[in-house]
């Protein structure tokens, strides 16, 4: 008896999508069609504005395709309202943006354990603790954005994006603001963060150094995704 193909962790068919107004409208993905086993990490480059950070947007669910089929851990993403997607992001993916995107008039305690919160988890503060420990903040818990370094609030983020054991964890250019040596640390800490939840983990990024590191590259021109070579 044939095996049952397993479900991908992510699933896009035929997906388009536009973005601005009239005669500024421009297509920025064009018939994508892609699918992204359970725990495999992906790299996906291309030249700017091929529509890497779109896709991944797509693939978390913070920008809705024009058409097509979005699956993303067993759900159709076109088809949540905006209220459920919201829920659905919460339980299950994990981003990490190039810019932080810390709430300032947090402590890096209060910013992790907010994904947890809005989920309503009850030791939200004990696990957003754990979480920072575990990306070497433990003596940073009560300073805000402001008083950390550029590396110090990436670090936030990542302990932010990973306390909630999403199933999916996508980071759009995580090293794009920071030093070669924190840079190379951050991306250690998406790649153990993988491998501890067995997260499927997709980064868009610029270096073809880190994009080798992924079990699969992924490239995109003009909204294409190209062939494999």
């Amino acid at each position: 008896m044939k095996a049952p193909t397993p479900t991908p962790a992510i699933s896009l068919s035929g997906v388009n999508l536009s973005l601005g107004q009239s005669a500024a409208r421009v297509h920025i993905l064009k018939d994508i069609d892609l699918h992204i086993g359970v725990g495999e990490t992906i790299g996906l480059v291309g030249p700017s504005g091929s529509g890497k950070s779109t896709l991944l947007m797509v693939m978390a669910g913070l920008e809705r395709a024009d058409s097509g089929t979005v699956m993303v851990a067993g759900e159709a993403l076109n088809e949540l309202d905006e209220d459920d997607l919201a829920r659905f992001r919460g339980r299950n993916v994990g981003i990490v943006f190039q810019s932080f995107h810390l709430i300032p008039t947090m402590t890096a305690l209060e910013n992790v354990a907010v994904p947890l919160e809005l989920a309503g988890v009850g030791d939200a503060q004990d696990r957003a603790r754990q979480e920072l420990v575990s990306v070497g903040l433990g003596a940073r818990l009560d300073h805000y954005p402001a008083q950390l370094s550029g590396g110090e609030q990436q670090r936030v983020a990542v302990a932010r994006a990973l306390v909630p054991n999403p199933a999916i964890l996508v980071a759009d250019e995580p090293t794009g603001n920071l030093d070669e040596t924190t840079g190379q640390q951050i991306i250690e800490l998406l790649f153990a963060g993988h491998r501890k939840h067995g997260t499927t983990l997709v980064l868009v990024t610029h270096d073809a150094s880190l994009a080798a590191r992924c079990g699969r590259t992924v490239r995109l021109r003009s909204g294409h995704i190209e062939p494999a070579a």
